[in-house]
């Protein structure tokens, strides 16, 4: 006899940061239905189907662009959003003795290509100011610490992918390039859930992850730069175009996207651009909120938990961490998981941001929301954080 196996669908996911699950119908049906019926490579033929793909692909970038309000600046898609900051640091931070200043929160697809740099370059690296009382950037000891040590570049997670901290990215970038300072912004934990208009000239690279608040596929990220912008390629071959030439081709994006392409995660995110079209960003982001606020509340009422978070929720995302009294992370998130509850514990891979919130090395327990996150998952995970509580 079968023994019955609980679904996916019966978990409650509170792991959104990592990914966001699920995704909307339309990005499991369109993508699909475009792979088995188009799934050919770009710019790789002639045929009408390597053209139904190349116009899915620019499509896609325009939707993206239009999506941030900035129809004039370039887009890159790489495999990751790791990839693409790989890409955008390794070119941007050449010269020894460079000024680098990031947040407290930044992930290790930041920090280790850094600490990578550092190693050949010798550069500087800063942590922007931050009011831990007043839960905020103190921007008036920033541009004085800017005169004193002038930025090279500035690098900020828009929004923490541990505490969920939404940095003020226009303000920081409008003081950094006073200075000229390059600025990039990591939007991973926020393309397509905070809208944000792009077409700033204080603000040089976006970088995203299609299969986070994008709500698109796994396989794809990039970023959203000026179009004068020419940052050295970080990987060479062949990109389908100008194919005598020895070197790469200086059109842009084709310098950057070589080896072929990921159709299948492209049409993804084309989907869920559509489908963000069609909801709205600030209608997904008011859900959001509501999820957010209602997950508080819940963890609020259990007085052996500790929550990291901006005491006012308008100052973050959907995402917070938390520390079980008697209990490590690791702990927490098995018994969570055994009770077909959805969550990541542990560092996070941003290690520095514990070390600023007092959790490094053990590690919190992560609980992030999304758009599609149900009565019952909130159920199920009051159910077992009394279980918890009851069996301390």
């Amino acid at each position: 006899m079968l023994k019955t196996v609980k679904t996916m669908e019966t978990i409650a996911y509170f792991d959104n940061a990592a990914t966001t699950f699920p995704k909307p119908e339309k990005v499991y049906q369109f993508a699909d239905k475009f792979y088995r019926e188009c799934g050919v490579n770009v710019g790789r033929g002639q045929h009408k189907l390597s053209a139904k793909a190349s116009a899915l692909v620019d499509e896609t970038r325009t939707l993206l662009l239009e999506l941030n309000h900035c129809p004039n600046r370039t887009i890159v898609f790489t495999p990751s959003a790791t990839e693409a900051l790989n890409l955008v640091l390794r070119s941007v931070i050449r010269r020894k003795g460079s000024n680098v200043f990031i947040t407290p929160f930044e992930h290790n697809a930041v920090t280790r290509v850094l600490n990578y740099i550092k190693q050949s370059f010798e550069i500087n690296i800063y942590t922007l100011p931050f009011d831990k009382h007043k839960e905020c950037y103190d921007l008036i000891e920033l541009d004085e610490k800017f005169r004193e040590i002038k930025p090279d570049c500035v690098i900020m997670s828009h929004a923490s992918n541990v505490c969920g901290l939404i940095a003020p990215i226009s303000e920081i970038c409008g003081i950094s390039k006073k200075y000229g300072a390059t600025n990039i912004i990591d939007m991973c934990q926020t393309m397509g859930l905070i809208d944000t208009n792009l077409n700033n000239e204080d603000i040089d690279y976006a970088v995203f992850a299609a299969h986070k608040t994008l709500y698109g596929s796994f396989g794809l990220g990039g970023f959203i730069c000026k179009s004068e912008l020419r940052p050295d390629p970080l990987l060479y071959g062949g990109t389908g175009v100008d194919s005598a030439n020895p070197l790469l081709p200086d059109d842009v994006p084709a310098r950057y996207e070589v080896g072929s392409q990921n159709i299948h995660a492209i049409a993804g995110l084309n989907a869920a651009l559509n489908w963000i079209k069609e909801i709205g960003i600030q209608n997904i982001y008011e859900k959001e909120k509501r999820n957010h606020k209602r997950l508080i509340s819940i963890l609020q009422r259990y007085n052996n938990i500790k929550l990291y978070s901006p005491v006012d929720v308008e100052k973050g995302i959907g995402v917070l961490s938390a520390v079980f009294d008697g209990f490590s992370s690791d702990n927490i998130g098995q018994i969570l998981s055994n009770k077909y509850v959805a969550v990541r514990t542990g560092l996070h891979c941003a290690p520095d941001a514990h070390r600023f919130l007092g959790t490094f090395p053990s590690g919190t327990v992560r609980f992030s929301v999304g758009f599609f996150n149900t009565d019952n998952d909130f159920n199920t995970l009051d159910k077992v954080l009394k279980y918890i509580l009851d069996n301390s």
